[in-house]
């Protein structure tokens, strides 16, 4: 059978992720893994696991595997209410609806929101996740300038002033792929100009209670609530096999991303969802947090102490504050794919930084370099090694 004349348009422009194929190799003999953004098992809170299943079967019972709101499972929204209000984001119960994963609001709000053609305002990197999520609507994104506080502003006002810009996506605290974090008063300026242009902002926040040094930044969603979409996930909290997302958003945004949800699993795992509100109403997730950054941060600092010692000259590098990634830039003229295939062979993996850019050409001498997985002793060796492939490549 001719199966291609089954497919619709916008299968053509769907995609097997990038880095999903790059972690194929992770599983190679003596292969270190610079590459995924993956938590580290130590993270999970295996200890309490046992007991957390018990007490969800005990509390909520037959409830607990029975289906439930396409909005979520009420005690964990009634959980999440407490803990948003943390960063200083006021809602209700009404107002959180649960996803699986974040990934789902992705799909969703594309869904909801895009036409072919449309125009998606991204930062320049961004998070090839929400690029891979957009895809299949056919959208044109319009890249707007970043430097090492992330978003220009002026980019935004520009870009807002001459394209007609359906949605803004941005991940503005440690972002994936960079790591970088828009200070205060940006944010401040960004939702000015939101306002104005009354134009609509999608803010993705996986990462910002992994925070390791520095103070906490506000959300952008508390400072122009009526023109974004938050979205945060429990995969880098709890366990990302559970598959916990949620978002706030306008009411005439959420009801209509429950009716595409509706169409696609109805509701999100009620026993996963169950796991979440008691982990998160009985403290557990409180007293985790601390361990969590326990495991990340000298982590971080080791690969950022090895990359210092060991890059060869002609890279720049962010130096974050939090979150999962180190973003590194190499001089005009570097090919990090090229230099990914002899990396491999040298059994160090990381991610080439062009599949950030939804531009052709762009990105080329960067890479993302994560240090979640890996312990503090392999995260030196691998950047020893990864330097010395780089010092090979660039300097011939």
């Amino acid at each position: 059978m001719n199966y291609e004349k089954l497919f619709a348009d916008r299968a053509e422009i769907m995609s097997v992720s990038a880095i999903r194929e790059i972690l194929k190799v992770v599983n190679q003999p003596g292969m270190i893994s610079l590459a995924g953004g993956i938590p580290a098992p130590e993270s999970f809170p295996m200890d309490i696991l046992e007991q957390l299943c018990s007490d969800v079967i005990k509390k909520y019972g037959d409830k607990a595997f029975q289906y439930d709101l396409t909005e979520g499972f009420i005690p964990l929204r009634e959980a999440l209410v407490g803990f948003v209000g943390r960063k200083g984001i006021e809602t209700k119960v009404d107002n959180i609806m649960i996803t699986t994963g974040s990934q789902g609001v992705l799909d969703s709000i594309g869904k909801i929101l895009l036409n072919k053609g449309d125009k998606v305002a991204v930062e320049a990197p961004t998070y090839l996740g929400a690029i891979q999520a957009f895809n299949p609507y056919l959208p044109e994104y319009i890249s707007m300038e970043t430097d090492e506080d992330g978003l220009i502003p002026e980019s935004l006002e520009g870009t807002l002033k001459n394209h007609n810009i359906k949605m803004v996506y941005l991940v503005p605290t440690f972002q994936n792929p960079t790591g970088r974090t828009i200070p205060i008063d940006r944010r401040k300026r960004i939702a000015e100009i939101i306002k104005k242009n009354d134009a609509f902002l999608v803010e993705d926040d996986p990462y910002g209670e992994l925070r390791y040094r520095g103070d906490k930044v506000a959300p952008i969603q508390t400072l122009a609530p009526d023109n974004v979409l938050y979205t945060s996930t429990l995969s880098k909290l709890f366990a990302p096999g559970l598959r916990i997302g949620y978002f706030i958003a306008p009411p005439k945004i959420s009801y209509m991303m429950v009716m595409a949800k509706q169409g696609v699993d109805l509701h999100t795992s009620t026993f996963s969802q169950a796991l979440a509100a008691e982990y998160i109403s009985a403290g557990h997730m409180d007293k985790q947090i601390p361990k969590i950054i326990s495991v990340y941060k000298p982590r971080q600092e080791a690969m950022l102490e090895a990359i210092s010692e060991n890059f060869p000259k002609g890279f720049n590098w962010s130096k974050p504050e939090g979150g999962m990634f180190i973003w590194a830039e190499g001089p005009q003229g570097a090919n990090m794919e090229d230099i990914y295939y002899k990396a491999i062979k040298e059994k160090v993996a990381f991610v080439p930084g062009k599949f950030f850019y939804t531009k052709k050409g762009q990105g080329l001498e960067t890479m993302r370099l994560n240090y979640s997985k890996a312990d503090e002793k392999t995260i030196k060796d691998a950047i020893k090694r990864l330097s010395e492939v780089l010092k090979s490549e660039i300097n011939n």
